[in-house]
């Protein structure tokens, strides 16, 4: 893959439907080797690649340097939790992921309940079921959730009046993953998992057929 010729609009799409349960990449890996790229086309599809490949890294450590901010202020603590959720069920494993194990723990204590949490049924399209339907937790609309989150995660960075540091912390994150992926090196991994996703991407859209 090209990763010069991916727009933004493709990378945020990608990282959206991606699988996030795989673990972050090695610190040894991480670390390993920086360059400066050759040309503002090689900075583009390194940063791409990179943002790509290294995207539970950089999760885990905007979310590490909030937690640093704010190790003594349990409210802010709570509201970055709630705003990494809200920004979690944006990606679509994630939020079917969250979906399952809650209506199966909900299950175990009440069935009928459980049965409403269901989503709705997915309407069926050249005799199959379709894959491209909306995706429901807790058999709501994930827009609720993550509208339900996100204010109450903001009320609570208000009532802690530290709405400066997250900021701070969310800048310093932003610019730390900027500058890691555009200097580290794609390595053959990161190469390879590219083209893994793209045949992953043209057989689920083959099977579509």
């Amino acid at each position: 893959m090209d990763w010069g010729k991916v727009s933004t609009d493709d990378l945020i799409d990608a990282l959206r439907e991606v699988d996030w349960s795989a673990p972050p990449r090695p610190l040894t890996e991480f670390f390993s080797r920086f360059t400066v790229p050759r040309s503002s086309a090689k900075w583009d599809s390194r940063l791409k690649c990179n943002l790509y490949y290294y995207r539970t890294n950089y999760f885990m450590m905007i979310v590490f340097l909030l937690g640093i901010g704010f190790i003594r202020k349990p409210l802010a603590i709570i509201a970055a939790v709630l705003t990494a959720l809200s920004i979690a069920f944006l990606n679509d494993s994630f939020a079917i992921t969250f979906n399952e194990k809650v209506t199966r723990t909900v299950r175990q204590f009440s069935p009928q309940l459980a049965a409403k949490m269901r989503p709705p049924i997915a309407p069926v399209i050249r005799g199959r079921p379709s894959t491209k339907r909306a995706i429901h937790i807790c058999g709501q609309p994930r827009w609720v959730f993550v509208l339900i989150f996100s204010a109450a995660s903001c009320v609570l960075w208000f009532t802690s009046c530290n709405l400066l540091t997250v900021l701070w912390a969310l800048a310093i994150g932003l610019l730390a993953t900027i500058l890691h992926a555009s200097f580290r090196t794609p390595n053959l991994k990161a190469r390879l998992n590219t083209f893994r996703e793209e045949f992953r991407e043209v057989w689920r859209n083959y099977s579509e057929l």
